[in-house]
């Protein structure tokens, strides 16, 4: 655990920016998706799609901006592809769980009745475990940084 933290403490801004902008914009889709009766299967193709392509797009912003912002700093530098992977990383894995729900729904249907209901509480629950994180690494109150990131 203390590896973990040690880890993402250095990358503490990317991990929340691409945790958080990659969930809100898969969630988008897949309401997007329910809200117009479209098939499930259809919320895969989609999600997984905005997953890699909005990633890759965060990323690569996040590296020429890194890049721009070091040319005009002198002093201690992290190297600008590691903020991008840790933006890339958290965006894709963090940013996939409101998709859970239609992931289980599609390889064993059944299991879930309601996949959207069950993609909103992932969605929120992912918010929050985001907020722990980001209390745990800042040294903050933990449950004051998950409620504050579910509810901004």
């Amino acid at each position: 655990m203390q590896f973990f933290h040690d880890k993402i403490k250095g990358y503490l801004p990317e991990f929340v920016y691409g945790s958080i902008d990659g969930t809100v914009t898969t969630f988008a889709i897949i309401a997007g998706i329910a809200g117009a009766d479209l098939n499930s299967s259809i919320v895969l193709i989609l999600g997984f799609s905005n997953v890699l392509a909005d990633g890759f797009s965060m990323a690569s912003s996040n590296y020429l901006s890194e890049e721009s912002h070091q040319a005009q700093v002198e002093g201690d530098h992290t190297a600008p592809w590691k903020t991008a992977l840790a933006t890339f990383i958290s965006f894709i894995t963090i940013g996939s769980m409101p998709m859970v729900a239609y992931v289980f729904s599609y390889f064993a249907p059944g299991i879930i009745s309601d996949e959207f209901r069950t993609a909103s509480i992932l969605t929120l629950l992912t918010f929050f475990f985001i907020g722990l994180v980001r209390g745990k690494v800042a040294g903050t109150s933990l449950f004051k940084a998950a409620l504050q990131t579910c509810f901004i």
